[in-house]
């Protein structure tokens, strides 16, 4: 593969929004992306770069990007950090330490290339590796995925990720479901 996997830098913040706002206007952004294109652009520069310094710090969120010889991002994928007593993304605490997969994106050129199955690699090497003060480790990676993507689902599923029993209702569609899979630290 001609791309290198690697995470973003503060100074990316530019490359961060442009990517953001072609995922968001992706035709499966309504059902992979909890923000809108619409919102997403009217932010200001100062909320772009202080996502580029926190995913720079790498502290409790990671971003990884495939980057081509000519520089151009192909796709990202990021990596949230949820420990025992914090609230995760959809407000529940969780009892385990684990990482949860957000942001998955790769431009449709792309696709079908093998990208996205790199930046998961790199993401899940980040999750295991993460120097969890509290105990012995990452003890899972999860995401969720949209009960209409199943394109997304054959790829997490391809990746080792199984679905948990647990649902949540699409943010501004309750009708809809969102299925969150889950990936064991090998051993446990």
């Amino acid at each position: 593969m001609e791309h290198i996997i690697r995470t973003t830098r503060a100074d990316e913040w530019q490359k961060i929004k442009a990517l953001r706002l072609a995922a968001l206007r992706d035709p499966m952004a309504s059902i992979a992306f909890l923000e809108t294109y619409e919102n997403a652009s009217a932010q200001p520069d100062s909320h772009w770069q202080e996502r580029a310094r926190n995913n720079a710090e790498g502290i409790s969120v990671v971003t990884f990007v495939a980057e081509g010889p000519d520089g151009e991002w192909a796709g990202s994928v990021t990596v949230l950090v949820e420990v025992p007593g914090q609230d995760t993304v959809f407000g529940r605490p969780t009892t385990v330490p684990q990482t949860h997969v957000v942001g998955v994106y790769v431009r449709p050129e792309h696709r079908g290339t093998g990208i996205a199955q790199e930046l998961f690699r790199a993401a899940i090497d980040w999750a295991w590796a993460y120097p969890y003060a509290g105990g012995s480790g990452i003890e899972r990676v999860r995401l969720y995925v949209h009960e209409r993507n199943g394109r997304a689902e054959a790829l997490y599923r391809s990746l080792g990720f199984e679905r948990t029993g647990v649902t949540v209702p699409m943010e501004g569609d309750p009708s809809a479901t969102e299925y969150e899979l889950a990936l064991w630290r090998p051993g446990q």
